[in-house]
């Protein structure tokens, strides 16, 4: 599929992502996605994020590192508690056993580089990155990262 959906899937040059006119794509448990930026060269992505009450991610491993930015809530992880205002980094092979929220959130979340999603047994479920990022935007597939 060479058409995207998305006019801010860019390997090079001036974007302007608005987020009150991109589509939502939902990724299961209550989280959806707005895709703001996603280069198959550099792996590096950019999501504004919507979690509804309850939300939560399965638990995962950053491939690469993350930066995120929570504009309305509150995130909880295994750092503590990120209140609206609050900027996070997340390094290299930073691991979560479940992020989540009990009030409606909504981030700017940057990526590099893959995020790997486990399974119970702690098996691979599946590994997402800025390809996959473009092909759920395309609709050619479905992520379903609640736990």
């Amino acid at each position: 599929m060479n058409a995207v959906v998305n006019p801010y899937v860019s390997e090079q040059g001036d974007i302007l992502a608005n987020i009150h006119t991109l589509p939502w794509l939902d990724v299961g448990g209550g989280t959806r996605f707005k895709l703001l930026r996603a280069c198959r060269i550099t792996g590096d992505w950019a999501l504004f994020v919507n979690m509804e009450p309850g939300a939560s991610f399965q638990p995962h491993r950053h491939q690469g590192p993350g930066q995120f930015f929570i504009t309305k809530g509150e995130l909880l992880y295994e750092v503590g508690s990120a209140p609206e205002g609050t900027y996070g980094f997340e390094p290299v092979f930073a691991e979560h056993s479940r992020a989540r929220c009990e009030i409606e959130t909504e981030m700017l979340f940057l990526g590099a580089g893959a995020v790997t999603y486990f399974k119970e047994d702690r098996s691979i479920d599946y590994v997402f990155d800025a390809e996959s990022l473009i092909d759920l935007a395309e609709g050619a597939i479905k992520l379903d990262i609640g736990n």
